[in-house]
């Protein structure tokens, strides 16, 4: 896999995911993270730590809970999950049911890239997932799910993990609206995201200030920037059809699942969100 050919931001991540499951915590298990990463992704997380701290445990932890939400989903029923840029997502192999679909959608080229990668790994079920090649600030990625195979008629689990902050706003609300519009009654999404006390819409004079001046460069520098936050995500969403929500922030996730928070951890403001239409029933612990 080329780095070219890919977000980097995906190496990063699952070279975290491979870190976390090194160190023996049991946050998170990811056991084909280290080789999907690589060398590239590795050295990469390093530079990340110089500008970020706590990165490797906000991304086990933001790991952790997803799949605890998605599993969450498939105990109430769900037999679809859809994860909107993928990257380097393992949770079809990882989190295989019986019965359960898991759809991979992400840009055709880091499709593509992921796919050639994953031929190279003879013990990793390949098809396990199907996969939607489609750009989600282009195209329009229900339909291209539908022509996939994804049941409208039935409740969907949609993950987006890592993803939200790299897409133009617009975009975000395209997304979310398409969930609460054109989904299944039932279904709901999976996703992180940070508030910075700021406007969504960031321009290029006033870089998104929690990340921080060092951190935003070096996102700019790999071609991901950050441009969109969320203050208020329960109007957000609301405005968007989607107004059953439940945030649980990463001081929460730290004191669950490490059984300490410090104040001084650089991901303080983050969260991860679940969402659904309103009245819909579904319970993720906070």
């Amino acid at each position: 896999m080329e780095p070219h050919e890919f977000s980097k931001t995906a190496f990063i991540a699952a070279a975290y995911r491979a870190r976390a499951t090194a160190s023996g915590m049991g946050i998170c298990n990811d056991p084909w993270a280290e080789r999907l990463a690589g060398e590239f992704g590795r050295e990469l997380s390093f530079a990340y730590d110089e500008v970020m701290q706590d990165a490797e445990l906000w991304v086990s932890l933001r790991t952790r809970h997803i799949d605890d939400c998605v599993s969450e989903a498939i105990s109430d029923g769900t037999r679809q999950v859809v994860v909107l840029g993928a990257g380097l997502d393992t949770r079809a192999a990882r989190m295989a049911a019986d019965e359960v679909r898991f759809f991979e959608v992400d840009r055709p080229a880091s499709q593509a890239a992921k796919r050639r990668k994953l031929a190279s790994l003879p013990e990793y079920p390949v098809d396990a997932a199907i996969y939607v090649a489609c750009d989600l600030q282009e195209d329009d990625f229900v339909k291209r799910l539908a022509g996939s195979g994804l049941d409208l008629a039935e409740p969907t689990c949609v993950v987006l993990e890592g993803v939200v902050y790299y897409v133009e706003p617009e975009a975000v609300r395209g997304t979310f609206r398409r969930i609460a519009q054109r989904l299944s009654v039932g279904s709901r999404v999976v996703f992180d995201h940070f508030d910075i006390g700021a406007p969504a819409r960031t321009d290029e004079q006033e870089p998104l200030r929690y990340h921080g001046d060092m951190a935003v460069e070096f996102l700019s520098d790999v071609g991901e920037r950050p441009i969109f936050s969320l203050e208020d995500p329960i109007r957000f969403l609301s405005e968007c059809g989607l107004a059953s929500v439940q945030s649980t922030s990463f001081a929460d996730l730290a004191r669950r699942h490490t059984g300490h928070y410090d104040p001084a951890m650089a991901f303080d403001r983050r969260w991860v969100t679940v969402a659904s239409q309103a009245g819909q029933a579904f319970c993720v612990e906070t």
